[in-house]
């Protein structure tokens, strides 16, 4: 079970705006969060949630979706996210979260795909712009933002060529590879 959850655990950028995520959702995946490890049990993270349309708009400017596909700006007005975690650092608990903020981005995006969701973890924010448009306090350091969704696009799994190279790509029908080394170029030792 882990293993096919994790398999279809991709970066949808592309979704079904219609699909309304509702908060009660949010706060499921905000429960799983809470219950994984953190580094020394300090649990300095804090989340803000939105699935509100406006809120999610401001969130959206504040993003930079694909750093290998140059000509795409993020997805286009129906394929927006409908909901978003901004995981923050809390300094007064802790000033280094180590990898707390991937634990819980993994944990959360494993259970959305459990509800038949999908969803990305973003580190290309505009975090002054982020900061003001949240009214966030400067006791928190913005570290990652999840966009989620019903996702629309396909997302499929290959193995690097020839070249060596990881980089994502979309084919001429907009479905999305994302080239995984083999297994065996993995392991160094048994």
């Amino acid at each position: 079970m882990i293993y096919e959850l994790v398999k279809q655990n991709r970066s949808y950028r592309r979704f079904d705006e219609s699909y309304e995520l509702d908060r009660e959702t949010l706060v499921e995946l905000i429960e799983l969060a809470r219950l994984s490890p953190s580094g020394s049990n300090k649990q300095p993270l804090k989340y803000i949630l939105s699935n509100d349309r406006e809120k999610n708009a401001q969130i959206f400017s504040c993003l930079g979706w694909a750093g290998h596909i140059k000509d795409w700006p993020g997805p286009a007005e129906g394929e927006r996210p409908t909901g978003y975690i901004v995981i923050l650092g809390d300094t007064t608990i802790k000033k280094e979260y180590q990898y707390d903020p991937g634990i819980v981005a993994q944990t959360m995006l494993l259970g959305a795909i459990e509800k038949g969701l999908g969803g990305c973890m973003l580190s290309n924010l505009d975090k002054k712009k982020l900061r003001d448009v949240l009214a966030i306090d400067e006791q928190f350091d913005l570290l990652l933002v999840i966009a989620l969704g019903k996702p629309v696009e396909e997302v499929v799994i290959d193995t690097v060529g020839e070249d060596g190279s990881t980089k994502y790509w979309r084919d001429e029908n907009q479905v999305h590879h994302v080239p995984k080394r083999k297994l065996d170029d993995l392991i160094l030792s048994e």
